[in-house]
């Protein structure tokens, strides 16, 4: 009789071993030198210990299973009753728990807890987790980016964020459908687009009446709908409608005082391109019950506070998907040897390989810098100032660069990035999603003009920043004064307020670089970016370009 083993036609050979059972953190150079060198140094070891915890084979399939196992709306129970609930597969509560025990849901706003001053560093701790976090998964970091993003805006309305900050402040997750005040903490979701508004909130037709005089904390009933309704299942909601006064913004919560369910109702699970494991929602209000944050009218601004916040997040976790996409990338090509040869060490593979290094380690430094300046807005007017000009500018760049890094680092994997089973296609899947989020790009681009209209002199204070590196690089230097003259016709600033953006991005990034990265780095970026017309394809680093030194800092393992 034939044996079985001799029918055997193959041996798996010459393919790469998983990258897990590493830590993100210690792993990742460039990450740790941003993270000391913009005031989170005193959260070193804590993020050290996230990054192995979460590094794990166990911790990186729970990301899978929340892309495999998609939420489930369920509408009415079994005898028919409404119940509005959306059923989510358990490694979805996994992923949940651990960034809310990381604190990733609100750790900058700990000092609220008992009046005491904001820890230093404390934004950029919290984002370098976060960073990490969407490695493993982005889509439940939707819930968790909004309510950390809840909490300046509820403070618009001091008697109702003294009842909710608190629980947003626990640091342990609940998933039970219960009234808020009986859960161990919570989540806050967000509800502002419409059909016919998108981005013209002020086009709402949402309307919401008072309970009796209205006003600041008061109860008003909103009737109609909202388009997109992400995270439906959270504790409560930061809600545009039109009251009286005009647009305004709202607290609604999922239970009423009494323990009644509110008058929330899920139409349907919105059908994603890409952040499959969030169950973003479209929803009608019934005459909800929602408490008023601030004054009538002043919903636009009260809401931009949070929007505010999630943009940032909307950079930093672009960078951190941009983070995974090269480690994967740079992890494939170090083990896989194609005609006699490792594909890292082929002249042109390194070249695509090094150049989305660079573009990876510029979006880090960028976005961090930006989380230093939200640390120290309220108390530095400089910082406040750079605040408002760089954080649309970094929303921009940062989510337009992504995509098509994510692209460049599926096709290092050859077909082994282009299949399911892989981390790469959900990466590329994720990354369009922070760019239309909380504004697109044109907006971002006249976010940026507004504010300089508004402030003229904060853009002196971007420009002197960047100053400092200057006599660093000549390309730098080209570029500098090349800003500086478009500015010198302003009649023509929105219509070229995409290049001018970009510009200050690339200018940004290249001043951290060129002060605090290895020469090699710096050199490398400014020259490709700065120094000539750089188009959007990677793998075109200038001959002299140290490639090798490049690939040695990305590797996701040393």
């Amino acid at each position: 009789m034939t044996s079985p083993r001799a029918f055997a036609t193959h041996e798996v050979f010459n393919q790469p071993p998983a990258l897990e059972n590493y830590n993100l953190y210690t792993s990742d150079r460039a990450l740790m030198e941003t993270v000391e060198r913009e005031g989170g140094g005193a959260a070193q070891d804590g993020l050290a210990a996230f990054g192995a915890k979460i590094g794990t084979e166990e911790v990186i399939d729970l990301g899978r299973q929340a892309n495999t196992y998609l939420p489930v709306l369920k509408s009415f129970d079994r005898f028919g009753h409404r119940i509005d609930r959306v059923e989510f597969h358990p490694s979805y509560h996994q992923l949940m728990a651990l960034s809310v025990e990381q604190g990733l849901h609100g750790s900058p706003w700990d000092h609220l807890k008992d009046g005491s001053t904001p820890k230093p560093g404390a934004v950029v701790a919290r984002l370098a987790g976060t960073y990490m976090m969407t490695q493993i998964e982005a889509g439940h970091g939707c819930p968790i980016t909004m309510t950390n993003a809840a909490v300046p805006a509820l403070l618009f309305q001091p008697d109702l964020a003294r009842q909710w900050v608190p629980r947003i402040l626990a640091r342990e997750y609940d998933q039970r459908f219960i009234p808020a005040k009986e859960k161990k903490g919570i989540t806050f979701g967000m509800g502002m687009t419409e059909k016919q508004g998108g981005t013209d909130v002020r086009a709402n037709t949402t309307t919401a009446e008072p309970v009796g005089k209205g006003g600041p904390g008061g109860e008003y009933r909103i009737t109609g709908h909202k388009w997109f309704f992400s995270a439906p299942m959270c504790d409560a909601f930061l809600v545009l409608a039109q009251a009286p006064g005009g647009i305004s913004c709202f607290l609604m919560p999922r239970f009423t005082p009494d323990g009644e369910e509110n008058s929330i109702r899920i139409q349907r699970l919105k059908e994603k391109v890409g952040n499959r494991s969030n169950a973003s929602s479209e929803v009608e209000f019934q005459a909800a019950s929602g408490w008023l944050i601030g004054e009538e009218g002043r919903g636009v601004r009260n809401i931009i506070e949070m929007a505010t916040y999630t943009r940032l997040d909307c950079a930093v976790a672009s960078a951190g998907m941009m983070r995974q996409a090269v480690a994967q990338a740079v992890h494939h090509c170090s083990y896989r040897t194609v005609f006699q040869k490792k594909l890292i060490d082929q002249p042109l593979m390194a070249n695509v390989l090094a150049d989305l290094a660079l573009e990876t380690e510029a979006a880090t430094a960028l976005s961090f810098r930006v989380a230093r300046s939200f640390d120290h807005a309220h108390t530095d007017e400089a910082e406040a100032a750079y605040r408002r000009i760089m954080t649309p500018v970094a929303k921009y760049w940062v989510c337009k660069r992504a995509p098509n890094l994510a692209y460049e680092a599926m096709e290092c994997l050859g077909g082994n990035g282009y299949v399911e089973e892989g981390i790469a296609g959900r990466i590329y899947r994720e990354m369009p999603v922070n760019a239309i989020w909380e504004g697109s790009g044109n907006v971002m681009c006249l976010d940026v003009l507004r504010a300089l209209v508004r402030e003229p002199q904060a853009l002196d204070v971007v420009v002197a920043e960047f100053e400092t590196a200057r006599g660093e690089n000549r390309a730098y230097d080209g570029a500098l004064d090349a800003l500086k003259d478009a500015f010198r016709e302003p009649g023509s600033l929105e219509a070229r307020s995409r290049q001018i953006v970009e510009v200050m991005a690339k200018l940004a990034a290249g001043a951290l670089i060129l002060k605090h990265s290895p020469a090699y780095v710096s050199s490398a970026y400014c020259t490709s970016r700065l120094g000539r017309d750089w188009g959007d394809l990677y793998g075109t680093l200038p001959a002299g370009a140290d490639q090798c030194a490049i690939l040695e800092r990305a590797a996701p393992a040393h």
